[in-house]
């Protein structure tokens, strides 16, 4: 995290919670001239968009005002996974069965390729 964040959240920032991933969640203090406030967090650890839960997503865009609260279930459905972060880019990245298109010619002998007729 850069000195300007934290220098910037000390002196302009108030602490309103934390996730369950450690991140903290900040606004800005409200002065005269701003008309919206400042929302942004502080990650612990890899600065990874993806590790903000639902519903600090909502507030942290002004979708919603109300603060969430670890012990709300609302974000938690039968039908929801945990979290994984994202690995694209990395050795850990999804990487799907090596198949070339030469390979699947080659196993499948009724294909026969179309040629160009050159003879017109």
């Amino acid at each position: 995290m850069h000195i300007n964040t934290y220098l910037y959240t000390y002196f302009f920032g108030k602490y309103v919670g934390q996730d369950k991933f450690g991140n903290s969640y900040y606004r800005s203090k409200i002065n005269g001239k701003s008309k919206k406030e400042k929302r942004w967090v502080l990650y612990k650890g890899v600065i990874e968009a993806s590790k903000i839960p639902p519903a600090w997503h909502r507030w942290i865009h002004h979708t919603t005002d109300k603060l969430p609260t670890e012990t709300s279930s609302e974000d938690r459905y039968i039908w929801q996974k945990r979290h994984q972060a994202n690995f694209t880019g990395t050795d850990y990245a999804y990487k799907p069965v090596k198949t070339s298109y030469k390979k699947h010619i080659e196993n499948n002998k009724s294909y026969e390729a179309w040629q160009p007729n050159h003879d017109e």
